[in-house]
């Protein structure tokens, strides 16, 4: 099997592959709302506007829900990259790369293929997804990552003390990245870390606790105070609603952008069972086998506490989504490199884990050239780009949708109801409108046969008034 082929590596084949075919996704797949058009037309307006400091959801509108440190990264991309779908998700594609690459020397110590973690990583689907997907998560985990293996790194290995400083680096990005989760998902693992192995004086010791706290501080403030400044009321919303109250109550009343979907209890559990597929299975039995031994080894322990921490901090929570999941895929790939050699099977389990990426984009193939997936992809890309003109004022009925949004470059407005409408359709100019299929009920009847459809996907339609 070319798999297992001596003439080629095939670590090196099958990272390079998957990263090829995500690298391409990011170019062919429209971007989706609500989330990822979303950040991504937040970062359209940063680059467009300059405005580095205050997030905008829309022109002159203060988006207070995340810290910027994303929205920088794509904005950036289309200064470089031009404004596009592939720009937009390509600092993503980027962090995850670094991360790959930044844990395959945990595999070189094991005397093992430096790309194995590579593999392990790239084939959990959680992980393979936000390698393209704009969003907030993928930084965190990043961050997260970061100051973990800083940490470890900062304490064991004498010789670069460059690792002392990344672990103060990380959670200043963490603060830009996600605000203040960065700390409620680092120190505590690292804390019960310390205690159960003793290790206060070390890590005191080993650490430029003054200087670091400094450079933190120096990384993360400057943004805060400015944005609180340039549109007060940001701190007190970003601090308190989004870090109490959202968690506390899933229908949090004060949230001005939506909120997850209420889940039940415990959900994130089933988040990470599924979206983890098939290395977090095979991790449980690896745990189970070694239950009378897990806490003798420094390493293991560690990275043990860094896995379960995460979904124990969100049990109780019932306002969460699946990439919540995204800040442990580092630690279930170290710890499956750590048991690598004592793994059976593992030809099958490699062949199963390939096969979820590899099936998946054989489906987007096959949607595409049956021309599948523009009827099904939750965009308004073609709608805008196959329709719109200059010339031809657009709209889209109540609420207009991000992708909306990015695609027609912000000139797309809203029609709010039928009064509205009427008002357009007495001018007697010609204009466009994207009407959810759900909403046509609320549009008048005699409105409606003034109205002809020009294109539908599964969850919209086109119109034309003329």
């Amino acid at each position: 099997m070319m798999l297992f082929s001596k003439k080629i590596n095939p670590y090196t084949f099958w990272v390079s592959l998957l990263i090829l075919i995500r690298a391409f996704l990011n170019y062919a797949i429209p971007l989706m709302d609500k989330t990822e058009a979303r950040y991504a037309e937040i970062a359209r307006i940063m680059a467009e506007t300059n405005n580095w400091t205050t997030l905008q959801i829309d022109y002159g509108v203060p988006f207070w829900a995340k810290p910027p440190l994303s929205t920088w990264f794509s904005a950036l991309s289309f200064n470089v990259f031009g404004v596009n779908e592939f720009a937009a998700r390509f600092p993503y594609l980027l962090l995850n790369i670094i991360v790959v690459l930044l844990i395959g020397k945990y595999a070189k110590r094991k005397g093992l293929d430096f790309l194995i973690p590579a593999l392990i990583l790239l084939t959990i689907p959680e992980f393979l997804l936000h390698t393209g997907v704009v969003s907030t998560d993928t930084a965190l985990a990043f961050c997260v990552t970061l100051v973990m293996i800083s940490f470890w790194e900062g304490i064991h290995n004498k010789q670069q003390r460059i690792w002392k400083y990344l672990f103060f680096i990380g959670l200043g990005l963490g603060l830009l990245a996600k605000g203040p989760i960065i700390i409620i998902l680092t120190a505590p693992p690292i804390f019960l870390w310390m205690v159960i192995f003793k290790q206060y004086k070390t890590v005191w010791k080993s650490l430029p606790w003054i200087l670091g706290i400094l450079i933190t501080a120096i990384v993360a403030i400057p943004w805060y105070y400015l944005a609180e400044q340039k549109t007060p009321g940001f701190f007190d919303y970003f601090i308190v609603g989004e870090h109490f109250k959202r968690f506390l109550s899933s229908g949090w009343k004060g949230d001005k952008y939506g909120f997850p979907k209420s889940q039940p209890m415990g959900m994130i559990w089933v988040f990470l069972f599924v979206f983890a597929i098939p290395w977090i299975q095979i991790l449980i039995r690896k745990l189970w086998k070694n239950k009378t031994i897990l806490f003798k080894n420094k390493w293991v322990t560690f990275l043990l506490f860094w896995l379960l921490w995460t979904p124990l901090f969100f049990t109780v929570s019932k306002s969460l989504i699946h990439p919540y999941i995204m800040p442990i895929m580092v630690p279930i790939a170290l710890l499956i490199t750590h048991w690598w050699e004592e793994i059976k099977h593992k030809k099958r389990i490699i062949n199963i884990a390939l096969s979820i990426p590899l099936l998946a984009f054989f489906i987007y193939i096959t949607a595409t050239f049956t021309n599948k997936a523009d009827f099904y992809i939750n965009s308004d890309k073609f709608f805008i780009e196959n329709h719109i003109d200059k010339n031809i004022p657009m709209y889209h009925w109540e609420n207009k949708s991000y992708s909306s949004q990015f695609y027609s470059k912000g000139s797309i407005k809203t029609i709010e109801d039928n009064t509205d409408l009427s008002k357009y359709m007495n001018l007697k100019q010609p204009f466009l409108i994207i009407i959810p299929h759900k909403k046509i009920k609320k549009i008048d009847t005699e409105s409606m046969k003034l109205l002809k459809e020009l294109e539908s996907n599964y969850k919209k339609s086109i119109y034309i008034f003329n």
